[in-house]
C-alpha cells in the first residue's frame, strides 16, 4: 500500500477548552497553531481542527453491519496493538461509547475492529483497526 498523504478536517466545536480536553488530554493529540475562534491537533499524523460553532449538532444514523452508525463521523484507521491501546485508554478513562470496541464483518472480506465516541460538542469519531491493512478498501 502506498503511503498516504495525511487529510486536513474542519469541524465544529462548542467549546475549545473541551475540545482541548478531548483531543489532546484524552486522545494524546499534539496541539498545533491555534487563535481564540480555533485550534489545530495532529490527529495521528493528520491536520483536524476545531472551529468554535456553538450550534454543533449531529443526529442522523445508519446501520452498518448491526451497528447504528452516527454520520457524518471521521476518524482515523490505526494499527492493531495502537487500536487496542486507545480502545483500553478510553475504557479505562470511562468514555461512553457509542458502539463499543468489537471486531465487524467478522470471517469476511474488509474484517476491521472499530469503535465509536463522541467529542464534548457532539462530533463522532471512528476508530478503527485491520488485522491486514490490504482489507481496507475489500469488497
Amino acid at each position: 500500500m502506498p503511503e498516504l498523504a495525511p487529510f486536513h478536517l474542519a469541524f465544529p466545536v462548542t467549546s475549545l477548552s473541551e475540545a482541548r480536553a478531548f483531543y489532546g488530554d484524552l486522545l494524546g493529540c499534539d496541539e498545533g497553531r491555534a487563535s481564540e475562534q480555533w485550534v489545530d491537533f495532529d490527529f495521528f499524523g493528520h491536520q483536524v481542527v476545531a472551529h468554535l460553532a456553538p450550534e454543533a449538532a449531529r443526529t442522523h444514523h445508519n446501520p452498518v453491519d448491526g451497528d447504528d452508525v452516527p454520520v457524518p463521523h471521521f476518524g482515523v484507521v490505526l494499527d492493531m496493538a495502537e487500536w487496542e491501546h486507545l480502545a483500553e485508554r478510553l475504557r479505562t478513562a470511562g468514555v461512553d461509547f457509542v458502539i463499543e470496541p468489537h471486531v465487524r464483518f467478522q470471517g469476511q472480506p474488509g474484517e476491521q475492529a472499530t469503535m465509536f465516541l463522541l467529542d464534548p460538542s457532539g462530533n463522532a469519531l471512528e476508530f478503527k483497526a485491520f488485522a491486514d491493512r490490504g482489507q481496507l478498501f475489500a469488497r
